[in-house]
């Protein structure tokens, strides 16, 4: 859990960056991670020094040459800003700076260093890259959860993300949902769209909490480190951020895939997955001609939140589970397509549940409406009853401030998901029930919890007028006779 002590020192750098002239969020973050990336090549150096000085034998697979030791972290720290941002900036060794030194360690550098194609130093001063080395490297972070913390801390920062079409799913929704799904053991887990990979690292911190004795068996920690997760992502600045938080988080070797999992083929990818956690992008369209053929002959749309289902589809194997966030208007939606997805997922595969989500959820980034998708590949069927939960609040204010409060719906959700059979006997009324396929079907497949929740009214009898006019008669003649006594007092 990340302490106050840690926040600080976050909130500082950030604050650092920003007075030093560098205000997007997201350059911010990618920044700081090129830094900490560095910070954590000369870590890794120095642990195979320490075992080779052990052993008494040369380092295996050493990261830095001899000649490169000025390019170390705990080198270049120690000497004058002008001097470290020339290392950043003049090439010095074999043409080479600091930063082209980190860009040619490739798969050396773990999963992150296999995206620093294009990767771009924007530091422009001397003062402001001092600053920023010295107070991360006043962070203690020794330990796999301190990282992890560190890092999810800095991208909840990211304030205006929004506005290149980068929402980032609150980390309570994703742990929520990773909680309902429960990852297996020999599950291999996929996020289509994954960003900055908040599914993956909270799919993987369920297991760390939950089965830590798994990773006693050596199987199993090879699965985890290397099959276990895949992330598919088109963006560059992402998918090196995700990549460096799910390294931070002791996953080791993701499988990363940056590509856009719409428009280019994922033929190796077909029939793959047993786990699906997305919250795919719904803003947008797409030409049909952009949109890989396969997806089209699921769903012919060009709507990317109705493509993603379809891929979705594609990707899992049968038996493979999927949750899935998706705007409202997937649920009622009266198109051709809408209408084609939701018979899909209802008639030919299994839908578990639906579950409506207050529309104040994605603040500040926008206040769609949306709801979770739960089900299961079976191609066919097997959707007897559909669980619906609505969700009235998430233990924050549903306005732009999103601040902590009381009302929380997460823990009721859990628990009663944790026992659906006691669903089958809730009344329509509830914040829970079940509804039957063949009512599903008759309402042209509609998902719309609104469309079958029963409201209750409770009859309310008010006064009548003349009792009214009564009492408001009584409050004036008693305010008469108090305003005649106060002018009595005052004579």
């Amino acid at each position: 859990m990340i302490t106050g002590e840690l926040k600080a020192q976050v909130d500082k750098i950030w604050n650092t960056f920003w007075t030093g002239g560098i205000s997007n969020p997201l350059t911010v973050i990618e920044q700081f991670t090129f830094l900490l990336f560095i910070r954590r090549l000369d870590e890794t150096q120095q642990l195979k020094e320490k075992q080779a000085s052990i052993t008494k034998l040369p380092i295996k697979e050493p990261i830095y040459e001899e000649k490169f030791y000025p390019f170390r972290w705990n080198r270049f720290k120690h000497l004058e800003p002008e001097r470290m941002f020339e290392l950043f900036t003049r090439p010095s060794i074999e043409g080479m700076t600091v930063f082209d030194h980190m860009k040619t360690l490739g798969e050396e550098g773990g999963v992150f260093g296999e995206f620093m194609k294009g990767a771009t130093f924007m530091i422009g001063t001397p003062r402001l890259l001092d600053q920023v080395v010295q107070m991360m490297d006043a962070i203690e972070m020794h330990d796999r959860d301190t990282k992890g913390d560190l890092y999810e801390y800095m991208l909840s920062k990211i304030a205006s993300a929004g506005e290149n079409g980068q929402f980032r799913t609150p980390r309570h929704i994703i742990q929520m949902m990773v909680e309902m799904m429960a990852p297996k053991k020999d599950d291999t887990i996929c996020d289509p769209s994954c960003g900055t990979a908040g599914f993956l690292v909270a799919a993987g911190e369920y297991i760390h909490n939950h089965h830590k004795d798994w990773f006693s068996e050596k199987a199993f920690r090879a699965h985890y480190d290397k099959n276990m997760f895949t992330g598919v992502e088109f963006d560059s600045t992402m998918i090196r951020i995700g990549a460096m938080n799910l390294q931070l988080h002791g996953i080791k070797n993701p499988h990363l895939v940056p590509k856009d999992a719409l428009s280019e083929s994922n033929a190796d990818m077909r029939d793959r997955f047993s786990l699906i956690l997305a919250n795919p992008p719904f803003t947008g369209s797409l030409d049909y001609d952009a949109v890989e053929s396969s997806i089209l002959k699921t769903v012919k749309t060009k709507k990317t939140e109705l493509l993603f289902l379809g891929l979705m589809l594609r990707m899992l194997k049968t038996g493979g589970r999927a949750a899935v966030i998706v705007p409202q208007g997937v649920q009622f939606g009266s198109s051709t397509a809408h209408k084609a997805i939701r018979r899909e997922l209802v008639e030919k595969q299994k839908l578990d549940a639906v579950i409506s989500m207050p529309s104040g959820v994605f603040k500040p980034y926008a206040g769609v409406s949306t709801a979770i998708l739960i089900f299961t590949k079976t191609n066919s069927g097997g959707t007897d009853h559909v669980w619906f939960y609505d969700m009235h609040h998430d233990g924050y204010s549903l306005d732009d401030k999103r601040s902590e409060v009381k009302e929380n719906d997460i823990p009721d959700l859990l628990e009663r998901w944790a026992k659906l059979k006691a669903e089958m006997d809730r009344a329509r009324t509830e914040r829970s029930f079940m509804v039957p396929i063949e009512e599903i079907k008759a309402n042209d497949w509609d998902l719309s919890v609104n469309r079958y929740k029963e409201v209750e009214y409770e009859e309310v009898e008010f006064e009548s007028p003349s009792a009214l006019i009564r009492q408001i008669e009584d409050i004036d003649n008693n305010r008469s006779e108090l305003l005649k006594t106060l002018k009595t007092m005052l004579e």
